[in-house]
């Protein structure tokens, strides 16, 4: 196992694109993840120039258990740059036929596949260890007091973010494998929300309670948006059975998907 991980990340290593992409990947995270004490600052003080006042520190939005929640929730909304890595990553073995090379070196078509899913487990992995980190330091920064065992409620929603990005990054592979070519797979990726949107939105009258299986709708329900709590709106704040078996159950689907396209081509 560690073999084939080796394998994918020794092609990785040396390629420019792949740093940069994930390197502003990783800042982008870093920085949508931490700024959002100064958003409420900045809008603090714009109402007050109205007159009037608003006592950002009622605003629980980085005091535990909330920023559990709410930073994976907004780590969530970024995955979509790890996912575009994945598509150059895959896309690029059909390109230059370093598929076609690992196979003649002796890799079959399933440790092929194994190596990407593995890669993609370990930037899902990273992913979560950032959000979590970043999280439990904001969390004693601007938590005004720390109630135990308390304060970890919800800290649940990072195994679910891990399933997100994983379940999202095997999709990504899946489209990859299928169409091969990287702009195309990427325009296809980008518009894929859009498009789940449009059916469901032709069926929701008809079929309603299929709407939680669709793959992208269970990926995103791991980790429901939080922000309407501070609305004084009624919200999911805990990780459901349910949506991890479904989320887990595409992710499956997807990598064994792209497992039976990948065993029927001719590299």
């Amino acid at each position: 196992m560690l073999h084939l991980l080796k394998v994918d990340l020794k092609k990785l290593v040396d390629y420019r694109t792949f740093w940069i992409i994930v390197g502003l990947y990783f800042f982008m995270l870093c920085m949508g993840a931490a700024s959002g004490m100064e958003f409420l600052k900045w809008l603090a003080s714009l109402i007050e120039g109205f007159g009037q006042k608003i006592n950002i520190t009622r605003i629980p939005l980085y005091h535990f258990p909330d920023i559990w929640q709410n930073l994976a929730w907004a780590g969530g909304l970024l995955k979509m740059g790890l996912a575009i890595m994945t598509v150059i990553s895959i896309t690029n073995e059909f390109t230059y036929r370093t598929v076609r090379q690992n196979i003649i070196d002796g890799l079959s078509r399933e440790q092929f596949l194994l190596s990407k899913v593995m890669t993609n487990l370990v930037l899902a992995a990273l992913s979560m260890g950032m959000v979590f980190l970043i999280a439990t330091v904001a969390g004693l920064i601007y938590s005004p007091e720390l109630d135990f065992p308390y304060a970890l409620t919800g800290i649940a929603f990072y195994p679910a973010y891990f399933l997100e990005v994983f379940a999202f990054l095997s999709f990504a592979l899946m489209l990859g494998v299928f169409i091969q070519r990287s702009g195309l797979t990427i325009i296809l990726l980008l518009n894929s929300y859009l498009i789940e949107l449009i059916i469901k939105e032709n069926i929701d009258d008809a079929v309603p309670q299929v709407i939680p299986f669709f793959p992208l709708e269970s990926i995103m329900n791991l980790v429901p948006m939080p922000l309407a709590r501070y609305a004084f709106q009624e919200i999911r704040d805990y990780v459901t059975i349910e949506s991890i078996a479904i989320a887990a159950a595409w992710a499956v689907l997807f990598n064994y998907f792209a497992y039976l396209k990948l065993k029927k081509s001719d590299i």
